[in-house]
C-alpha cells in the first residue's frame, strides 16, 4: 500500500564522514572506535542536526544538509555532554541547545539544575548565553518564516518547557569586524522573552506552517473536555492565537507533558505502552486541518481512533476490533501512526490494519481504503517511527529512530491497480472486495489520475471488466471521479457540490458500501470551532479553512446540495418532447456551442475515433440542458465564486465530460488495434474480437451515461450503430434498435444505404430500418438509395407536393388539341396529365443533380400508378 523511497540513512551519510574526521583529530589513517551518533531535530529546510561522542571526550554538533548532502560541524562541548534539544537558526549564526544532566559516566557535566539551556554563537564560535536553568525539560526551537525578508541581524527563538508554557525571545544580532556576528545585548536578553502560551499539557510544533499547536485545560467548557489552540507565527514574527477547538478526551490523558514535532531527546525516551493518547495535527495547504487522536484499548482489544476533520465541521470516530487472539498485554502497548499523504490520511497499525481515510469524501465508508491483517506490515516499527511533516504535501517522511533511517512514503499504485485486478475467490464475497475497489479506483483517478500511463492501465482493466460489479458500476466511478479530478481546482468548496460517484444516486445503497467488517464508526456534526484574531481576515490557508468549514456548515442544512445529474431525467424528457423552436430552446443550443467551441480547440490532430463531425441534434440538447442545470446549481450553493468563474467551470466541466469519452474510445482503439476498416460496411466480414471489445465497451460508456443522463459527444450513436452492424446479427440489430439501445442518426442511415450493396439480406436490413425512421428522415434517405423502391416512393412524393401545392383552378377547360400525344378518350388520365405539365414548369424537379435516378422509368411508374387508381389495372 505504502512505496517506501530511502532518503537518508544516518550511518551511510553521517557516521562515515564523522570517521573520517575523528581520525583527523586523532592524526591516524582509519579510526576504529566507536562513535554514537544521533539525530537531535529536522529543521525546516530539511536540515538534519546530529550529535555525536567524539574520540578525545567531546560532543560535537553537525549538520547535515540534505541539497549537497554534505556534512558540518557547527560547536564542539569540550566535555560529553547529554544533548536533549537542538536547533539553527535559518543563518546559522546561533544554535540553541538544550542539556540534560548525565547520569552515567564519572565525566560528565554537573548544572546546578537538571536542564540548561544555552545559546551560542557559532559565526564563528564565540559567547555562550544561558537562557534557562531549570529543573524540567526544556524544548528550543528557532523560528524560520519562508518568506523573510527582514535582516539577517534578528532571530526569534521558542523556548517550550515540561512546566506547560512557552516563550519567545528576540535576539537582536549585531555585525562586528565584517565577518563576526555576535548577540547586540546579551544581557538584556531574557527582558525580551515573550510569553506565548501559559499552560498546556501538550503541544506540536509545524515548521512547514510557523504554527503551534496545543491543549489546555478549558474553564467554559464541560467537565472532560480539553481546549485546543493554533498559535500562528506571522513573517514579522508576531503571533496570535487564530483557533479554538473543544475537545473531549479521557481524564488526564497526558500524565506528563507530551513534545512533538520539537526534536528527538534521546535521554528521556517515552515508553508507548505508558501513553493514554496519541494525538497529532495534520493540514493540508488548500485549507484542510485534522486532528487524529488515538485513546486507550478497551477490555475488549478493541483500538479507538478519531479525526476532528475542521474543513468539514465533523469528527469521526473509529473503533476497531482487533481480535481475540492477541495476548491482552501486547495490546495495551499498541498505538497506531497517523501519516499524512495528500489529503488522505493512514492510519496505520502494525500487523493488524492500514486504513487510508479521504479527508474530502468522508460522508461515506467506500470511499476511504480500510485493508487489515497479518500481510499489513510495511517493514517499521512502528513504536520507534516518527512521521515527518514534508514539504511536499503528496508524501509524508518516515523516521526509524532505530536505524537512524528516513524513508519517503507515498501511496503505491501499482498495489492500488493489484486491488482492483485482484479475482474474488469464493471464500471472499463481492461484498468485501467491492469496497476495496471502489475505494481503489477513487484514490487512483481523483488523487494519482494526472498520470496519463496509470490512467491508461485503469482503462485497460475496465476493458477486462466491462460487466457492472455487483455494488456499483465501475464505468460510472471513472467518469464521474474523473471529471471530478480536472474540474475541482484544488477548492475544497467544491467537494460537496459537484458529483464524486454514482454511489450517492442510487435509491437503495448496498450495505457493504455503509459498512466495514469490524470496524464501527460513528459521526459527530458541528464541532464548535472558533476562528479568532487575524484568521477572519486572512488570505490563503486561514480564509480558506474558514471558508470551508461556513460553508460545509450550510450545505449540511440544505437538502441535496450534491449536483445529482439523475435528477435532469424529467427535464431533459420534457425538451425531448419539444416539437419547435423556442427560446429555450435556443438558450440551450447557445451553451451547446460555448461547450463543442471549447472541445474542438483540443487534440485537433487525433482523428482516430471520428467525434464530433456531424450534428446530432438530441445529444446537442443535452450538452446544453447539463451545462444550464449545472451552473445553476452551483450559483445558487457557491455564490461567492461569481458568476463568471462558475460559467467558465461550468462550460470546461461539460466539455471535459466529452473529451473524456473521446480519450476512452482512443485508448481502447489502441489498445485493439482498430484500423480504419472498422468504419466501412461488409456485406461478409463480420466483427472481429477487438471489434466485438470495442462495441462492448462503448455499449457499456452508453449505459453509464444514459444512468447518469450525462451527454455523449456528436457522432457517438453513429459509431456505436456502424460496429454493431459488423458485429451483431441483422435481427438482434434491430432489436436493439426496437428497445432504444442504438439510435439512428441520419449519418449512419445514409451510409449504410449507400456504402452497402443490395444483397437479398441487406436490402431486408434496409427495409427493416426504413420503416424505423421518422418521416422527414425517411424522405431524405430516399433520395440516397439507387433501388426502385425507392424511385416509386420519390415520385409519389413528387406528384403529391404538385397537387398540394396547386390551387384548384375552377372552370378549367380541356382541349384535346393542347397535347396531340394524349387520346382525348382516356379524360381522367389527361386531365391529370394537363395539371401537372401545367405546375411542372414552376415547380422544382426532385431529380435535378440526382445521381441514380431514372426519368424514364418514373414516368412509367407514374402511369402504371395513375391506371391502377382508376381501376384499369390490377396490382
Amino acid at each position: 500500500m505504502l512505496k517506501l523511497k530511502p532518503k537518508f540513512d544516518l550511518h551511510r551519510d553521517v557516521v562515515s564522514d564523522v570517521l573520517r574526521k575523528e581520525a583527523s583529530v586523532c592524526r591516524v589513517e582509519e579510526y576504529s572506535g566507536a562513535v554514537d551518533t544521533r539525530i537531535l531535530n529536522i529543521e525546516r529546510d530539511g536540515s538534519i542536526l546530529f550529535c555525536w561522542k567524539g574520540a578525545t571526550g567531546t560532543t560535537r554538533i553537525g549538520k547535515y544538509d540534505p541539497n549537497n548532502k554534505q556534512n558540518k560541524l557547527l560547536y564542539t562541548f569540550d566535555k560529553q555532554v547529554c544533548v536533549s534539544s537542538c536547533s539553527l537558526n535559518k543563518e546559522e549564526t546561533l544554535l540553541a541547545v538544550s542539556l540534560a544532566q548525565n547520569t552515567s559516566g564519572e565525566e560528565r557535566l554537573k548544572p546546578i539544575s537538571k536542564c540548561l539551556t544555552l545559546l551560542i554563537e557559532i559565526q564563528p564560535i564565540n559567547n555562550t548565553k544561558v537562557l534557562k536553568a531549570v529543573d524540567c525539560r526544556v524544548k528550543v526551537q528557532f523560528l524560520q518564516s519562508e518568506a523573510d525578508k527582514r535582516s539577517i541581524l534578528e532571530s526569534h527563538l521558542l523556548l517550550l518547557t515540561e512546566d506547560g508554557y512557552v516563550d519567545l525571545y528576540h535576539v537582536l544580532l549585531t555585525r562586528q569586524e565584517g565577518y563576526r556576528v555576535v548577540m547586540a545585548h546579551p544581557d538584556r536578553l531574557s527582558k525580551t522573552a515573550e510569553r506565548v502560551v501559559e499552560d498546556f499539557c501538550w503541544v506540536q510544533w509545524d515548521g512547514r506552517t510557523q504554527r503551534l499547536y496545543y491543549l489546555t485545560h478549558s474553564v467554559t467548557h464541560t467537565q472532560g473536555k480539553l481546549l485546543f489552540r493554533c498559535v500562528q507565527f506571522y513573517i514579522n514574527h508576531n503571533c496570535e492565537t487564530v483557533l479554538e477547538l473543544p475537545l473531549e478526551l479521557p481524564a488526564n490523558p497526558f500524565p506528563t507533558v507530551k513534545f512533538v514535532n520539537l526534536g528527538f531527546d534521546h535521554f528521556c525516551m517515552e515508553r508507548p505502552e505508558k501513553e493514554l493518547v496519541r494525538m497529532e495535527v495534520l493540514t493540508n495547504g488548500i485549507g484542510s486541518m485534522c486532528v487524529c487522536y488515538s485513546q486507550p484499548l478497551k477490555d475488549r482489544l478493541e483500538l479507538i481512533y478519531t479525526l476532528v476533520l475542521v474543513h468539514k465541521d465533523c469528527s469521526k470516530t473509529f473503533r476497531v476490533s482487533l481480535g481475540s487472539d492477541q495476548p491482552p498485554q501486547k495490546a495495551r502497548q499498541l498505538h497506531p501512526l497517523f501519516i499524512p499523504i495528500g489529503y488522505y490520511i493512514l492510519v496505520y497499525l502494525q500487523d493488524y490494519f492500514l486504513h487510508c481515510i479521504n479527508t474530502r469524501q468522508q460522508e461515506m465508508l467506500c470511499h476511504s481504503l480500510y485493508l487489515s491483517g497479518p500481510d499489513m506490515d510495511l517493514d517499521l516499527q512502528s513504536a520507534n517511527v516518527t512521521v515527518l511533516h514534508a514539504e511536499e504535501e503528496s508524501s509524508s517522511s518516515l523516521l526509524d529512530l532505530t536505524t537512524g533511517r528516513i524513508h519517503t512514503a507515498e501511496l503505491s499504485p501499482a498495489y492500488l491497480l493489484q486491488l482492483l485486478r485482484s479475482d474474488t475467490p469464493s471464500r471472499c464475497p463481492s461484498s468485501k472486495t467491492d469496497p476495496q475497489r471502489l475505494a481503489a479506483l477513487h484514490c487512483l483517478l481523483v488523487y494519482m489520475g494526472n498520470d496519463p500511463n496509470l490512467e491508461l492501465k485503469i482503462i485497460e482493466w475496465l476493458c477486462d471488466n466491462v460487466n457492472a460489479f455487483e455494488s456499483f458500476d465501475q464505468f460510472q466511478e471513472f467518469i464521474l471521479a474523473s471529471l471530478y479530478r480536472i474540474s475541482y481546482e484544488k477548492s475544497l468548496s467544491l467537494d460537496k457540490v459537484l458529483p464524486y460517484s454514482s454511489v450517492f444516486d442510487k435509491k437503495e445503497i448496498p450495505v457493504c458500501l455503509l459498512e466495514i467488517p469490524g470496524v464501527f464508526c460513528t459521526t459527530e456534526l458541528h464541532i464548535e470551532a472558533v476562528f479568532k484574531g487575524k484568521a477572519r481576515g486572512l488570505q490563503g490557508f486561514w480564509s480558506e479553512l474558514q471558508w470551508n468549514t461556513e460553508r460545509t456548515k450550510y450545505l449540511d442544512a440544505v437538502p441535496n446540495p450534491r449536483y445529482r445529474t439523475s435528477h435532469i431525467q424529467a427535464d431533459w424528457d420534457k425538451l425531448r418532447s419539444e416539437r419547435r423552436p423556442s427560446s429555450h430552446m435556443n438558450h440551450m443550443e447557445d451553451n451547446t456551442k460555448k461547450v463543442l467551441s471549447m472541445v474542438d480547440t483540443w487534440c485537433l490532430d487525433k482523428k482516430l475515433v471520428p467525434l464530433f463531425q456531424e450534428d446530432d441534434h438530441q445529444q446537442r440538447a443535452l450538452i446544453g440542458l447539463t451545462v444550464d442545470k449545472l451552473r445553476e446549481h452551483l450559483n445558487r450553493h457557491l455564490p461567492r465564486l461569481g458568476k463568471k468563474k462558475i460559467d467558465s467551470l461550468v462550460v470546461n466541466y461539460v466539455a471535459k465530460l466529452l473529451e473524456l469519452i473521446r480519450h476512452m474510445l482512443e485508448s481502447v482503439w489502441l489498445k485493439y488495434k482498430l484500423g480504419p476498416c472498422v468504419l466501412c460496411f461488409s456485406s461478409t466480414q463480420r466483427g472481429s474480437p477487438g471489434e466485438w471489445s470495442v462495441f462492448h465497451f462503448m455499449f457499456r460508456i452508453l449505459e453509464a451515461m444514459r444512468g447518469l443522463c450525462l451527454p455523449l459527444p456528436p457522432g457517438y450513436h453513429t459509431l456505436l450503430a456502424l460496429l454493431a452492424v459488423r458485429c451483431l446479427p441483422h435481427h438482434t440489430f434491430l432489436q436493439y434498435i426496437d428497445h432504444g439501445v442504438l439510435q439512428l442518426t441520419e449519418t449512419f442511415v445514409s451510409r449504410l444505404m449507400t456504402d452497402l450493396d443490395n444483397s437479398d439480406a441487406n436490402e431486408r436490413l434496409k427495409f427493416s430500418i426504413l420503416k424505423r425512421l421518422p418521416e422527414p428522415m425517411e424522405q431524405r434517405i430516399y433520395h440516397m438509395w439507387d433501388h426502385p423502391v425507392s424511385s416509386a416512393s420519390i415520385s409519389r412524393d413528387y406528384v403529391r407536393t404538385l397537387l398540394e401545392k396547386q390551387n384548384k383552378n375552377k372552370g378549367f377547360a380541356f382541349t384535346g388539341r393542347d397535347k396531340p400525344g394524349f387520346r382525348p378518350e382516356f379524360l381522367p388520365l389527361t386531365y391529370l396529365a394537363k395539371i401537372l405539365s401545367d405546375i411542372e414548369e414552376q415547380a422544382l424537379n426532385p431529380f435535378e443533380e440526382q445521381e441514380n435516378v431514372d426519368a424514364r422509368f418514373v414516368e412509367e411508374t407514374a402511369l402504371k400508378q395513375t391506371l391502377i387508381l382508376l381501376g384499369f389495372e390490377e396490382k
